[in-house]
């Protein structure tokens, strides 16, 4: 079975200081995932880099708020930055095709499984998928975070094995990286490091994330069974080096093992999508935490929050307030609020369409 894998490039590798694209980082790394798909790799690639692209190419005629000045500049280079891709691509012998993506196209699970056919067929037939957020379209609460977290929601809809984010740093420090102090962790174990206080929130100049984005989007892959490497796109080679298992500097986070099914997977990666909140006491959340397969019952439930209707994604909070798992509710909010603390009903959320945070 060939290895599949999810690479994200941000804005910041493919950007000179000036604006414009770095021609000859892109080559450079399109040069690498040809030497990949060439040695039976399906890669997925992620790639941020149309903002950027689009504010080289025109100087708007006023002065535009921030959705405007994004609307813009995207719609203009992204067409500049796939065509550069579609003919670097296309020099190696390779077909690439280009996957216009909004945060919407996550939340209902027909939408989602139109997506994962679309790239699946591409990869069948040796296309690489380019992915990027439909940032014309994408403003507000419809946007996703970065392009870090969408690598994230792709990686784990694809069943990718690993997913590689190339930074313009070597990796996760333990302090800021220009203090002679700092180190690198070189590997996360997600079940025994915390090392959330050390993350870095700065963000590149470029681009909407930063690094405490990448770490809550490899922890959480991690935890789905996907091996993730954050490391430097501008180091030579980086990508080739990585898959042949070279000791690259990097942050590696190790993965949990644990096998997820694609609903599941779906559920899980759908906090940006949740309408409401199911509130449940201590036995209940004693229950879902235990290895145990069981379903969220009425009678366990405290209080409902939110509007929401059946088969919408909602957050289940504990008695601190702690969320403890997501799921698809079998009730509509108004239904859920008439069962809260009775038994023998049937189940709020069932355990297929239950993901759980342990």
């Amino acid at each position: 079975m060939k290895e599949r894998i999810v690479v994200k490039i941000g804005s910041q590798i493919l950007s000179r200081k000036d604006g414009m694209l770095d021609l000859t980082r892109m080559s450079a790394l399109v040069d690498q995932i040809a030497e990949l798909h060439k040695n039976n790799i399906e890669v997925i690639l992620v790639s941020s880099g149309a903002v950027a692209s689009g504010k080289s190419e025109i100087k708007a005629k006023a002065k535009l708020d921030t959705i405007s000045a994004r609307q813009l500049y995207s719609s203009i280079g992204q067409v500049k930055l796939i065509n550069r891709y579609y003919d670097l691509f296309q020099q190696q012998g390779i077909i690439c095709g280009q996957i216009l993506v909004t945060k919407e196209d996550f939340a209902t699970r027909r939408h989602y499984l139109n997506q994962r056919n679309c790239m699946s067929v591409m990869l069948d037939n040796k296309v690489i998928p380019i992915v990027n957020e439909n940032d014309a379209i994408s403003v507000n609460e419809l946007m996703f975070t970065d392009n870090d977290e969408l690598s994230g929601l792709v990686a784990a809809m694809m069943g990718a094995k690993k997913l590689i984010i190339l930074s313009n740093i070597d990796g996760i420090y333990s302090d800021n990286p220009s203090k002679p102090e700092a180190y690198i962790f070189r590997e996360i174990d997600i079940k025994k490091d915390d090392i959330e206080n050390c993350i870095q929130s700065s963000k590149s100049a470029t681009g909407r994330g930063g690094m405490t984005t990448k770490y809550n989007v490899a922890r959480r892959a991690a935890e789905e069974g996907i091996e993730v490497i954050i490391a430097n796109g501008r180091r030579d080679n980086i990508l080739v080096d990585l898959i042949k298992g070279k000791d690259v500097v990097s942050t590696r986070f190790k993965p949990s093992g644990k096998g997820t099914n694609s609903i599941k997977k779906w559920i899980a990666h759908s906090d940006g999508f949740t309408k409401g909140e199911i509130h449940i006491n201590k036995c209940a959340a004693e229950v879902l935490l235990s290895d145990k397969a069981v379903s969220l019952l009425p009678v366990g439930v405290t209080k409902i929050s939110g509007n929401f209707e059946a088969d919408d994604i909602v957050r289940i909070i504990d008695e601190k307030g702690k969320q403890v798992g997501i799921g698809r509710t079998s009730y509509s909010s108004e239904k859920a609020k008439e069962t809260i603390g009775k038994n023998n009903k049937k189940a709020i959320v069932h355990y297929d369409y239950l993901y759980i945070e342990k």
